[in-house]
């Protein structure tokens, strides 16, 4: 699966093993390994949350 953010495309395969949040970052840790994303706001990082657990 595969997250769209300000023109960049991050791609997170199943099974994920942890999600880590502080403040506009975060970092998700799946069977490639850890990937950092930079939101610029709260509701950004939100709404990316809110897509993972859904998936």
């Amino acid at each position: 699966m595969s997250y769209t953010y300000q023109g960049m495309v991050y791609s997170i395969k199943s099974p994920i093993s942890s999600i880590s949040v502080n403040n506009h970052n975060i970092v998700v840790t799946d069977k490639n390994g850890p990937k950092l994303i930079k939101f610029t706001n709260v509701n950004d990082s939100k709404r990316f949350l809110a897509w993972v657990y859904q998936v």
